[in-house]
């Protein structure tokens, strides 16, 4: 009972596995749990295919089931102490380890956040693992489940990257029509709400970028020296997928710059109403200038007062400030700004 609550506290079984599976030539991948996975590991060289374990790294058992039971390199778990989120894929003995970057499965495009997978992986095994759901394995396991066929480890990865890079594509995309949305409301000069808008993508965009720039240069080092056991058609898969994931930045560096060109010029649209608005008290100030003036002057509990005793002395004061008046207003929008 306890064993249940456990697993379904945490998505996984007693040893941390969220789900396994297990590939054999001519035959649809098949579930396996952590028990079958150790008596799998248990055959060694005469278990037919290969095997992809995902597991999570919250879980409390994960980590000492995997000393326990796997000959993991020791860098993979120096890397899971250290908590690194760095992009990195590099080769350790007859295993290829690798730290990539994804999208948090979330349904809200600006609110994505950032979380790390850990790889590792040589010709009979897949190992990965993750502390938060994450699109790009997700979508890798639906491929799994549909019987697609992989030949080896490698090409698990290969599709691993195309989905991280179908993920990043569509955040693109989706964030690419809301920025055209922007910049409608911006051509209508309704700038009230965009700015806000505008602030929130480029903060996910730059997050995903920062993070995610340095993957294709790892992974155009890695073609450089590829694995002994990968297939030739899967490294080709590899190259392919790492230039298009190449492009998919390089897609994400320009929707930045088209950003920040738009919040530039919203930034000079507010900056423009601001200065009207200051010009417009400014013009108000002036034209009520003469009056204020004649009042302050007139005013005065004094005596000598010009024209207090003149049958037509208002209406001489009104001649002067209709022309004064009329002065300063000439004076005003003869230096109006275009």
């Amino acid at each position: 009972m306890f064993a249940d609550l456990v697993q379904n506290a945490y998505g996984c079984d007693q040893a941390g596995l969220i789900y396994g599976y297990r590939f054999a030539d001519g035959a649809p991948p098949e579930p396996i749990d952590s028990a079958e996975a150790l008596e799998w590991l248990a055959q060694g060289a005469r278990a037919e295919g290969f095997v992809w374990l995902h597991f999570n790294f919250a879980h409390a058992a994960c980590e000492k089931w995997l000393q326990q039971h796997l000959s993991l390199p020791h860098e993979f778990y120096e890397s899971l102490s250290e908590g690194s989120r760095s992009t990195r894929i590099e080769h350790s003995d007859d295993w290829l380890l690798a730290v990539i970057n994804d999208v948090i499965f979330a349904f809200d495009i600006a609110q994505s956040e950032i979380s790390t997978l850990r790889v590792a992986a040589n010709a009979r095994l897949l190992v990965t693992g993750r502390v938060k759901p994450l699109r790009s394995i997700d979508k890798l396991r639906a491929s799994v489940k549909r019987g697609d066929a992989f030949r080896s480890p490698l090409a698990l990865l290969v599709h691993l990257l195309r989905d991280q890079a179908d993920v990043l594509e569509r955040i693109v995309r989706e964030t690419s029509r809301r920025v055209d949305t922007v910049e409608d409301r911006l051509l209508q000069q309704r700038i009230e709400s965009n700015r806000a808008d505008l602030g929130s993508l480029r903060r996910v965009l730059v997050r995903l970028q920062r993070l995610l720039a340095p993957e294709p240069a790892a992974l155009f080092r890695l073609l450089s020296r590829p694995p002994l056991w990968g297939h030739a058609e899967d490294v080709q898969e590899f190259r392919q997928a790492t230039e298009e994931f190449a492009v998919v930045l390089s897609d994400l560096s320009a929707l930045l710059e088209r950003i920040k060109l738009l919040q530039e010029e919203i930034a000079a649209m507010v900056s423009e109403r601001t200065e009207r608005t200051i010009y417009t008290l400014t013009v108000v100030t002036v034209l009520a200038l003469p009056i204020n003036i004649v009042a302050g002057f007139f005013g005065m509990n004094v005596g000598g007062i010009p024209l207090s005793d003149h049958p037509h002395g208002f209406w001489v004061l009104v001649a002067i400030v209709a022309t004064g008046t009329a002065a300063a207003g000439w004076w005003a929008f003869r230096r109006r700004p275009d």
